[in-house]
């Protein structure tokens, strides 16, 4: 008979855990009821400037110099193309398009005085005449939708030099260009761009049942699409969930062991998600990922604590004290592997794009938890559960057979097999630094490169690169002149040389 267990052995982190039981459980109750009460307080969305580096010097020419550029940031371009066989000079396509061009100019968030199209009193043409230099709005006055209005209409947006820009060089459509605030003027808060999204579809689904089409792209517009695609990515990760007790199951045949490292995985997902709003952090579309990889990490050292008590039990232990004995074994070598990712996630905080620091932050946090959640919780859990005895055994039978694939990799412990796997891994070695030298940064394709390739927004995006001249990006040069000296003749004169020189 083997001598009782001393529950004054052990670390002092396992003496503190085991010989507290009810005490650890109940505050891990707590910490779980609090920060889920933060989770309605999670918000999800992107902002334009955590997307590029602030420390950049174009970057901060840009941010310094942000109010004169007004329009230039997050802006939306809404291609109204005409019916087949037809054309933008069609009073039916024309009346569509101004009532579009209202609607969009009350949405919230649109930054009006800069808003262009058409139909805008901002989009005007300059000629030189006999008399001088002459020009106005390039939609008529009084337009009337008449053969003469038309024809006036055509002339003046020759004239105004927009082919290529607002209107399609095939004169089959036109463009709204809508340029976004960065706050909601009503609230005060960063702008919702993914309701600006939602607005611009529910206007695409009741303009296109008029015979136009619309193709909108922008910022704005990729947001909304991948927020649209997060009941997709719910749906995964419900999935994965599923997926991962079923193969957890088909390994332990353990109901209960298998609940409670699911539910201990769920537990870190649920905390980190509710420190999020505590620390003022917002989950974006592109850490929105960070929570299936908690879960996978929270699965596999889980795993590891359940086989260790469940071999012990099977070998005929008590299951508090397994618990100890897999919690002395394997919290040392846990909280190291946890400890290594949440390091090599905070690495990422190095890079100066505000996205990438929140994911990395997220990211670490997420880790953190699980030495909590999964080396802490869950052994206690399992030393009150404890594990299905015929598991138990199976797993210990399991444990003590050899199977083929172990076998076979037993064999690389060998001399001559050893040099076989080590010559193998330097021609890969090598033909991967060959193949590295090919290596492309950025996007490679045009769109957006977060979406599929056929998403309607690259589409879109296809779209307008295909039928105008002009991208979405513009190129800014700014001239500062000493206080009253930009109307000068020699500060006129070196600012025309300049654009002479860009024009070319």
């Amino acid at each position: 008979m083997s001598a009782p267990f001393d529950p004054r052995s052990g670390s002092l982190p396992e003496r503190f855990v085991f010989n507290h039981r009810l005490a650890v459980l109940l505050a891990c109750l707590l910490v779980t009821l609090l920060l889920a009460m933060q989770l309605p307080r999670l918000q999800l969305g992107a902002s334009f400037e955590k997307m590029i580096p602030r420390g950049h010097p174009y970057i901060a020419n840009y941010l310094a110099n942000k109010e004169r550029l007004s329009g230039l940031g997050t802006a939306v371009r809404i291609a109204v193309e005409a019916p087949p066989g037809g054309s933008i000079y069609d009073p039916a396509y024309l009346r569509t398009l101004q009532q579009l061009n209202d609607e969009v100019f009350l949405l919230p968030g649109v930054y009006r005085q800069f808003m262009k199209s058409l139909w805008t009193p901002n989009t005007r043409w300059a000629a030189v005449t006999e008399a001088g230099l002459d020009g106005g709005p390039v939609m008529p006055d009084g337009f009337d939708g008449s053969p003469a209005a038309l024809a006036q209409l055509r002339l003046n947006v020759e004239r105004a030099g927009e082919v290529g820009q607002l209107v399609a060089p095939d004169q089959r459509s036109s463009i709204v260009f809508v340029p976004l605030l960065d706050t909601d003027p009503r609230t005060g808060q960063a702008l919702d761009l993914p309701r600006v999204a939602a607005s611009l579809e529910a206007l695409r689904a009741k303009y296109e049942t008029r015979g136009v089409t619309l193709h909108i792209t922008g910022f704005a517009k990729v947001v909304g699409d991948l927020v649209e695609g997060l009941r997709q990515i719910l749906g995964f990760f419900a999935v994965a969930v599923l997926i991962a007790i079923a193969i957890v199951y088909g390994w332990t045949r353990c109901l209960r062991s298998t609940a409670l490292v699911v539910a201990c995985s769920l537990v870190a997902v649920l905390w980190q998600l509710g420190l999020l709003p505590l620390l003022g952090l917002a989950l974006d579309p592109y850490s929105i990922l960070v929570p299936f990889l908690v879960f996978a990490i929270g699965m596999s050292h889980g795993a590891q604590k359940m086989n260790g008590i469940m071999q012990d039990i099977g070998r005929g232990t008590q299951r508090l004290v397994a618990a100890r004995l897999t919690f002395r074994r394997l919290f040392v070598a846990g909280l190291t592997a946890l400890l290594c990712d949440a390091v090599g996630f905070a690495v990422l905080l190095f890079i100066p794009i505000a996205v990438i620091r929140e994911l990395a932050l997220s990211a670490s946090l997420g880790v953190a938890v699980l030495v909590f959640t999964n080396l802490i919780l869950l052994p206690v859990l399992l030393s009150f559960v404890g594990v299905n005895p015929e598991a138990a055994a199976r797993s210990l039978r399991a444990d003590s057979a050899e199977p083929v694939l172990w076998r076979w990799l037993g064999r690389f412990t060998t001399r001559r097999h050893a040099a076989a796997a080590v010559l193998v891994a330097l021609a890969l070695a090598g033909g991967g630094l060959l193949l590295s030298s090919r290596l492309q940064v950025g996007d490679l394709d045009p769109g957006a490169p977060e979406l599929r390739a056929d998403s309607r927004y690259n589409r879109d995006h296809r779209f307008l690169a295909s039928h105008y001249g002009a991208s979405s990006d513009v190129f800014v040069e700014m001239v500062d002149a000493p206080p009253g000296e930009c109307g000068a003749y020699d500060a006129l004169r070196r600012i025309d040389a300049l654009e002479w020189r860009l024009a070319q």
